[in-house]
């Protein structure tokens, strides 16, 4: 028997890497690193909230806001140039530099905690995220040097997932070593950071070689890089409207985390216990979303869903606010005690729901920019998107501190007072306000890209009204000019059809549908190209069939109703010459495709007509069936038409 070749075994399953040198001691260098990132982060919030190293009049949520902000601000200062060193020097080497810089931060952290050194804590804050910096480019750089292409996206996910539960264990061990009695809280602390951040370094050593390819000059000015990435990152519409999107994710996501340890003692009763039980509940639901975008979606880059996760957030925002307010208890409650209050599990539906819909918003718009950058710039494009993040999220932890600091301000108190504003200044309120912030962003980027709004109306068709099922859509070409043919039963055929196929699709139809409302949007949005019978409009006619082939020579994938109409009776009608004129002009690939299923239903002809019955077919089951490509020597119509009437049944 023939030996079994390990790469592909690890393309099958791609936790099967992780036996291997190319991958393990990366994702382990990797997993301690975030880790002993969030230890410290947890358990210093916990040392701020409830272990005494801040002034009894002190105000946390500025101090926690302003700890958010100094985690993120190298990523801002030093992006460009870390990005600059993994690609100019071997990286295994700079990995072993970064990772004992992190004992050395961590030595620092053991002083700074012995001071009990509020000034020189937030200064370790910055060198940690100083630290993250500088391996983030080094970790996504050294993958695919290590990794066969197929393997590439399984290397991906294993990092990732391994990420997110050294985030979770960080955040457990972090609020439990935080919540010890005294003093002996910084020795647990200290202790448990040097064993993590040495096994770290004992781990990267494992790493193997990856030398530098660069061969030109690399620019070590942060300023003008950025700049530069920027620009490169706006070339793209749609995809600079989804790195701002992200970026306002990440702004909020981070303002609101930084709130907890604030919100929980202040307004929910509730002790350090209580601080990661929310923490947890909320990173896991961001992770639920962010799963679930994958079965909403059919597994294709749906930004459709990125509307409705905004409405979700904002919606389980707002009533989050008054949630807070309903939440019942006293003293310092731990999370048994808190679980079993009146009003925590509404809290936690909405905190929930919130997470949720924040992965559905932001998953989609990331999809997007990998699927529309062109390789030889997306690394770039993804440096720009990490600068925006970062520069968001400081942005945020300003505005979080101005607005916590409203209080402190007697002139603006009594302002607030006069207009009848008493409750702008506390946690709640910041949390509500970015609640009703994210409406305003949402409906500035879907201005700016319609095609967001297009897409969720088109998601919202085919998933809310139909269980639509598909057959042998992989034969649609993923790319490259074609042209689909399909049978015409309803007035929603295009957007049922726009729903299932992965690609963008431009459609040819009758001007008469095209000018339906709301329908009409999403036509416009996806450059459908009317057309009406010839000695119905010649002009039209003309300007038709010149848009599809300037269409399929710019490499569009292309919809025709070869009918020209809806039918009337249900049956298949004779396929119209037009298809086979189009192919003549410009020869591509024709699919055949079915519809069965939407005969009867409210958008169909059947019985008193479309939009007319009182009650048309709701949640029926639509199938759509794709056939062979033909070749453009071999379209006939008469010959289409029998395939389509073939698939249909």
């Amino acid at each position: 028997m023939a030996a079994t070749d390990p790469a592909a075994t690890a393309h099958k399953n791609q936790f099967l890497l992780l036996g291997t040198r190319r991958l393990l001691p990366l994702f382990v260098t990797q997993f301690l690193g975030a880790f002993n990132d969030n230890v410290f982060k947890q358990a210093l919030l916990i040392l701020f909230t409830f272990g005494g190293l801040l002034a009894a009049d002190a105000n946390v949520g500025q101090y926690a806001n302003l700890a958010a902000g100094l985690l993120v601000l190298p990523f801002v200062l030093f992006s460009t140039t870390a990005g600059a060193l993994a690609d100019t020097f071997e990286k295994s080497r700079l990995i072993r530099f970064v990772k004992l810089g992190e004992i050395g931060v961590v030595a620092l952290a053991g002083i700074a905690l012995y001071l009990q050194s509020v000034p020189m804590l937030f200064a370790v804050l910055f060198l940690f995220g100083t630290q993250s910096t500088f391996f983030g480019p080094l970790k996504y750089a050294i993958l695919p040097q290590h990794l066969k292409p197929t393997e590439l996206v399984g290397g991906n996910g294993v990092i990732q997932m391994g990420t997110l539960v050294a985030i979770l264990i960080g955040t457990g061990v972090g609020g439990v070593l935080g919540a010890i009695e005294g003093k002996a809280a910084y020795l647990w602390v200290l202790a448990a950071m040097l064993a993590i951040a040495a096994s770290g370094y004992m781990a990267s050593r494992w790493i193997p070689l990856a030398p530098s390819a660069r061969t030109g000059r690399a620019q070590w000015n942060p300023f003008v890089e950025t700049w530069r990435l920027i620009g490169i990152a706006r070339e793209r519409k749609a995809v600079f409207q989804s790195i701002l999107g992200i970026s306002w994710f990440w702004l909020l996501g981070s303002v609101n985390l930084a709130q907890i340890p604030v919100l929980v003692p202040d307004y929910l009763a509730g002790g350090p216990t209580v601080v990661t039980l929310i923490l947890f509940w909320f990173t896991i639901a961001i992770a639920v979303g962010a799963l679930l975008c994958e079965a909403l979606s059919g597994k294709r880059v749906e930004i459709g869903l990125v509307p409705l996760g905004a409405v979700g957030v904002s919606l389980f925002g707002i009533d989050l606010y008054f949630a807070i307010g309903a939440v019942a208890g006293q003293g310092e409650r731990d999370w048994l005690a808190f679980l079993a209050g009146d009003g925590t599990p509404r809290l936690l539906f909405d905190l929930g729901m919130m997470g949720v819909f924040a992965g559905m918003f932001v998953v989609p718009l990331q999809a997007n920019i990998q699927a529309r950058t062109p390789q030889d710039r997306r690394a770039r494009v993804v440096a720009a998107n990490n600068i925006m993040n970062a520069m968001f999220m400081v942005v945020g932890a300003g505005f979080a501190i101005a607005w916590l600091g409203i209080g402190d301000v007697p002139g603006l108190v009594l302002a607030l007072a006069i207009i009848n504003i008493p409750w702008i200044g506390d946690v709640p309120s910041l949390l509500l306000a970015l609640a009703i912030i994210n409406i305003g962003v949402a409906v500035y980027i879907f201005h700016q890209v319609p095609e967001f709004s297009m897409r969720f109306l088109v998601w919202l068709i085919s998933h809310s009204m139909y269980r639509v099922r598909h057959h042998n859509l992989e034969a649609i070409p993923e790319r490259g000019a074609a042209i689909i043919v399909c049978n015409h039963v309803s007035y929603v055929d295009a957007p049922l059809l726009a729903g299932a196929v992965r690609r963008p699709i431009r459609f040819v139809m009758h001007k008469d549908i095209h000018k339906i409302p709301v329908l009409n949007f999403i036509f416009r949005t996806g450059r459908t190209i009317p057309i009406a019978a010839e000695k119905e409009d010649a002009e039209l006619f003309q300007s038709a069939f010149d848009a599809v082939r300037e269409g399929l020579l710019a490499g569009d994938l292309l919809c025709v109703f070869p009918e020209g109409k809806l039918t009337s009776d249900g049956d298949v009608d004779v396929f119209r010459k037009g298809v086979e004129r189009i192919v003549a002009e410009t020869p591509v690939p024709v699919v055949p495709v079915a519809l069965s299923g939407l005969w009867g239903s409210y958008f169909s002809r059947e019985g008193a007509g479309a939009f007319r019955r009182r009650r048309g077919r709701i949640w029926s089951r639509v199938d759509i069936r794709a056939g062979a490509p033909v070749a453009p020597e071999q379209v006939d119509a008469d010959d289409l038409r029998q395939r389509v009437l073939a698939l249909r049944g």
